[in-house]
């Protein structure tokens, strides 16, 4: 039998051919739904990136439109992928050396076989733009912001920390709830106490017209997008750490069952794909200039996390008003009104975490997986954590469904995830309580 595979060519400009011998569908920056301000080549940075960071940019650029292009559907179990991709880059010769270390941060992040050719950047694509800003103007800190209770925590945090150097922040918006995500930026341009800036990106890909695709549902890669943006911005303005902030209990995010195992689970921050990823920075830029990612909230859990923010200054109803479903807000049947469906597994920890930090959650949910009149497959993230919490976690079942980098810690990951899991139980018996004084 045959094996699919998706073959993708990206392309070193808009509109460009494919180069001679290429195989495989042309991709380029057009099949990203995007404002022209928004694009690569305009982004709003005091100084240029060097050719690395364009490099990893366009790389995960070229990753993430391969990934939502490549419809899970059209492969024999659905869900495994074979995806074969090329891409321009300026030092092919540095990118085949980093090459062990993509490879596997792919196959981390979206459990696909990947297979990435590099061949040798066009010149006249390579972006030589003139900047009248000193090194005084440059940001000192640069960090992901989505939106969420997480990554509002961190921005929070480093908000109020006295400094004539800005905070920039690294926002991919999310359609349809973008007012909220302007909302809670809001809250963290009051509390400031230094410059904050912030960099919109778009994360929406559409496949080529014409070419009967159905993007895929599923964005494991999206992850490797939103860093790779981040470096970009930081090696431009000269900044050597990138904060990807992510409580330790969801980035460790160990399997509820063993169905859940692999991708099936997000490994967009865990250990091990920082891990990976810094491996290929540190390969393609070389010692002098590398940017660390790093995950500042490693060892807290989501409602120490939520603790932090509060005791930044941060008001409980912004904390409720922040983004944390699983379910991609294009998909939610409920519209922009009810941001969160209330029944993953992401929802549950945040609820987890609302009630560890504040004794109740005012959050609007689509529903409670706890609710009797909903469908059994309507509930099956609740029952799976139920019996979860039921069963010891040990170091074994951390390292059994992904790796961890040499330098971890396992059992200092382990304390992160118990006290985690402490926060879900304290919410089981929350809930129980409830039932249990409604049924009396």
């Amino acid at each position: 039998m045959t094996e699919t595979r998706a073959q993708f060519v990206w392309l070193s400009r808009p509109g460009t051919d494919a180069p001679a011998g290429a195989v495989g569908m042309p991709l380029a920056d057009t099949v990203y739904w995007e404002r022209p301000s928004r694009r690569p080549d305009r982004r709003q940075l005091f100084a240029p990136a060097p050719d690395w960071a364009d490099d990893l940019q366009r790389v995960a650029r070229a990753v993430f439109a391969a990934d939502r292009c490549a419809n899970r559907a059209d492969f024999f179990d659905h869900w495994t992928r074979r995806i074969d991709l090329s891409v321009p880059v300026t030092d092919p010769g540095r990118w085949n050396r980093a090459l062990p270390a993509l490879t596997a941060l792919l196959g981390t992040v979206t459990g696909d076989r990947w297979e990435v050719r590099f061949r040798p950047m066009d010149e006249q694509s390579l972006r030589r733009e003139p900047f009248t800003f000193s090194a005084e103007q440059y940001a000192r800190e640069v960090a992901l912001f989505s939106g969420g209770l997480d990554s509002l925590g961190w921005a929070a945090q480093r908000a109020t920390v006295r400094s004539p150097r800005a905070l920039l922040l690294v926002t991919f918006e999310e359609r349809n709830f973008e007012a909220v995500q302007d909302h809670v930026y809001e809250a963290v341009y009051g509390l400031r106490e230094r410059p904050l800036r912030r960099l919109d990106q778009s994360q929406t890909v559409r496949a080529p017209k014409g070419s009967g695709i159905k993007p895929d549902r599923s964005t494991r890669s999206r992850g490797l997008l939103y860093a790779a943006t981040a470096v970009h911005a930081a090696a431009a303005e000269r900044v050597p750490v990138v904060h990807l902030p992510e409580n330790g209990q969801l980035a460790l995010n160990p399997p509820l069952s063993a169905a859940r195992a692999g991708a099936c689970s997000t490994r967009s921050v865990h250990p091990w794909t920082l891990y990976q990823l810094n491996r290929v920075i540190a390969e393609v830029a070389g010692a002098d200039d590398a940017v660390r990612v790093e995950n500042p909230f490693a060892a807290l859990t989501k409602g120490e996390v939520c603790a932090a923010a509060r005791d930044s200054g941060v008001p409980q109803e912004v904390l409720e008003a922040t983004l944390s479903c699983g379910a991609s807000p294009v998909h939610q049947p409920n519209g922009p009104d009810i941001a969160h469906c209330g029944l993953c597994y992401p929802c549950l920890v945040r609820r987890s975490g609302l009630l560890h930090a504040f004794g109740e959650d005012r959050t609007p949910y689509a529903a409670a997986p706890w609710d009797p009149a909903l469908p059994a497959d309507r509930t099956d993230h609740w029952r799976a954590l139920r019996r979860w919490l039921d069963v010891d976690c040990t170091v074994l079942d951390l390292v059994a469904d992904a790796p961890l980098p040499p330098d971890a810690r396992p059992a200092r990951l382990l304390e992160v995830v118990e006290r985690g899991r402490e926060e879900l139980r304290a919410m089981v018996g929350w809930v129980d309580g409830v039932a249990a004084r409604k049924a009396s």
